[in-house]
C-alpha cells in the first residue's frame, strides 16, 4: 500500500516522498523491516521518537512523528498526535474492517465485560455471528486471542476487526475503556451504538487519570463517536457523561422516564443456577426474563444488552435464551459440580470487588458462603488487609491461598491477609497451594453452600518468582472430579 493512501485521513506535513510502497506498519522499532512505516509513540515510560534513527537504519521507508526526529533518508510525516495518526493509519492498513460490521462500544466503570457477552449471547442465539474485543481478549466463538489491555492499541484493534470481518462476523462488541478512549485506540471507528453502564470513582492517580473530571471526560468521548448512545438513566452521572454528545440518545433503567424499563426484579436460586428475574416494559413488554448471572446489578447489564439488541433482527425468545444462558468467563462464572452446592469463579481481586461479590451472594441466603482467595505480590500491602477484612466480615469461611505471589513469599502475603481477617473474628483455613485449596473447598462442601474461587477469573496462569505457570481453575475442578488431583 502506498504511503499516500495510508496518511490521506491525517492532518500532516511530509518531508520526502509519499508515493512509497509500504510493506508493514509498526510502532516497535525492533520490528522494523525494509519498507516499513514506523510510528513514534510517546509512552509513560519510553518515547520512541528516540528510535527514529535506528528505525531508518533498519530500513524504514517512512516515519510518523509529532516532533522533529533524525530519520536518515526516510520520509517523515509530521502530525499533531501520533497515537491518533496510528489509529487512522491502522484502519486504512487493514482496509477499514469496522465498516463491514455493526460495531457496539461499551463504556462505564463496571459491567463492560458482562454487557458485551450478553449482547453476543443474544445475537448469536439469533444466528448473528458476533466478535468481542475486551478484557478477556479478542473472541470469536471458542477462539480467544489474549490481549494485554481492556482496550488494546489501535493497530491490534484493527487487526482483530479484520480477522472478525474475514471470519464472517456481522457484529462486533468492544469494551471502550477510559484509557483507551483517551489514547485514541478507538479513533477511526464509527460506532453504530455506544453504551453507558455506570460511573463511579476509579482509575484515579498514577498513569491513569489525574482526577474524576478527566475520567468522566474520557468516558464522554464515546458519545461523540457513535450514531446512537444507549444510556443508563438511573445513574446520577448520566447527564455529565453525554454532555456535548453528537449522537441520538436512548435510555434504560428502572425509572419510569426510561424508554426501556425493568420492573419487579427478584433473585432466582435453583441447583446450578443463581440469577435474577424481571419484567420488561416500555419499548418491550414481556415478563419473567431470567439472567443466569447473580446479583441485582445483572438487571442493569441485561437492560443495556437488550436495548442494543433491539436494533438487530432478534426475537423475544432470542432475548430470553441469550440472557438465561449467558456465560462470562471469570465473572461470577458457574462451574458444574455433581454435589448440591454452587461453585463460582470470579475475578474479584481487591477489597471493593470482594465486597460486591460477597454481598451479592449473601442475598441468596446460602447455607455457608465460602470464599477462597489470595492476593497479588509486589502490590500494596493495604489491599491484602482490606481483602481479608471484607472476606472475614462477609464469608462464613475464608480459604487463604496463593494468587500471583510474584517475587514475594506466599506465606508473607497470607500473613497480611490474616491481619485483616483477625480484626473480624471470621473463620479461615490456610492452604498455600491453590490447587489443593480448591480441592479442600470441593471435598468439604455442604448442601446449600455457595463457594466462590476469587481472584483469577479469566486468567489461566499463576505468576511465581518471575515465572508464569499454567493454572486454569476450570481444568483444576475437572481434574479433581476425575480423580486426577
Amino acid at each position: 500500500m502506498l504511503l499516500a493512501d495510508l496518511i490521506r485521513d491525517l492532518d500532516f506535513t511530509c518531508s520526502g516522498r509519499t508515493d512509497l510502497e509500504i510493506t508493514d506498519v509498526v510502532y516497535d522499532s525492533r520490528q522494523v523491516k525494509r519498507g516499513s512505516l514506523f510510528i513514534c509513540l510517546c509512552g509513560s515510560a519510553v518515547d520512541s521518537h528516540q528510535f527514529a534513527g535506528t528505525a531508518a537504519k533498519a530500513g524504514a521507508a517512512a516515519i510518523v512523528a509529532q516532533r522533529p526526529v533524525e530519520a536518515g533518508g526516510a520520509s517523515v510525516v509530521m502530525v499533531p498526535d501520533t497515537r491518533l495518526a496510528m489509529a487512522l493509519i491502522s484502519a486504512a492498513w487493514f482496509g477499514y474492517p469496522a465498516r463491514e460490521m455493526t460495531v457496539v462500544g461499551i463504556t462505564g466503570t463496571k459491567g463492560k465485560t458482562t454487557v458485551s457477552y450478553m449482547v453476543r449471547s443474544i445475537l448469536e442465539t439469533a444466528g448473528i455471528k458476533t466478535g468481542v474485543i475486551g478484557t478477556i481478549g479478542a473472541v470469536i466463538g471458542d477462539r480467544v486471542i489474549k490481549t494485554d489491555n481492556t482496550t488494546p492499541e489501535s493497530y491490534e484493534i484493527q487487526s482483530y476487526l479484520r480477522w472478525m470481518a474475514d471470519e464472517g462476523c456481522k457484529a462486533v462488541v468492544m469494551e471502550a475503556s477510559s484509557i483507551g478512549l483517551r489514547g485514541h485506540r478507538l479513533s477511526g471507528i464509527r460506532f453504530d451504538y455506544g453504551v453507558f453502564t455506570n460511573f463511579s470513582p476509579d482509575h484515579i492517580g498514577g498513569n491513569e487519570h489525574k482526577d474524576l473530571a478527566e475520567y468522566m471526560a474520557c468516558k464522554r468521548l464515546l458519545f461523540r463517536m457513535c450514531k446512537i448512545g444507549v444510556i443508563n438513566v438511573d445513574d446520577e452521572n448520566w447527564s455529565g457523561i453525554v454532555e456535548g454528545h453528537t449522537c441520538a440518545l436512548e435510555t434504560f433503567g428502572f425509572s419510569p422516564k426510561a424508554e426501556l424499563i425493568a420492573e419487579k426484579e427478584e433473585l432466582v436460586s435453583r441447583k446450578g443456577f443463581l440469577g435474577v428475574r424481571f419484567n420488561l416494559s416500555g419499548r418491550l413488554n414481556f415478563s419473567g426474563v431470567e439472567v443466569g448471572i447473580p446479583g441485582r446489578f445483572s438487571v442493569y447489564n441485561a437492560l443495556a444488552a437488550v436495548a442494543v439488541c433491539l436494533h438487530f433482527p432478534v426475537t423475544e425468545q432470542n432475548i430470553r435464551d441469550g440472557l438465561e444462558n449467558v456465560k462470562v468467563c471469570g465473572r461470577v462464572e458457574p462451574v458444574k459440580v455433581p454435589g448440591n452446592y454452587t461453585l463460582l469463579i470470579d475475578y474479584a481481586h481487591n477489597a471493593l470487588a470482594m465486597r460486591n461479590i460477597l454481598e451479592t451472594l449473601r442475598e441468596y441466603h446460602p447455607k455457608r458462603l465460602v470464599c477462597m482467595f489470595g492476593a497479588g505480590g509486589n502490590r500494596a500491602r493495604s489491599r491484602r488487609f482490606e481483602m481479608g477484612e471484607e472476606s472475614g466480615r462477609l464469608a462464613d469461611l475464608s480459604v487463604l491461598t496463593a494468587d500471583n505471589s510474584r517475587d514475594e513469599d506466599v506465606m508473607d502475603i497470607i500473613a497480611d491477609i490474616r491481619t485483616g481477617i483477625d480484626k473480624t473474628g471470621g473463620k479461615y483455613v490456610v492452604i498455600p497451594d491453590r490447587k489443593q485449596a480448591i480441592k479442600y473447598c470441593m471435598e468439604n462442601a455442604q448442601d446449600g453452600d455457595v463457594i466462590v474461587l476469587a481472584g483469577k477469573g479469566h486468567e489461566d496462569y499463576q505468576e511465581i518468582k518471575g515465572v508464569k505457570y499454567h493454572l486454569d481453575e476450570r481444568e483444576v475442578v475437572a481434574d479433581i472430579l476425575n480423580g486426577k488431583l
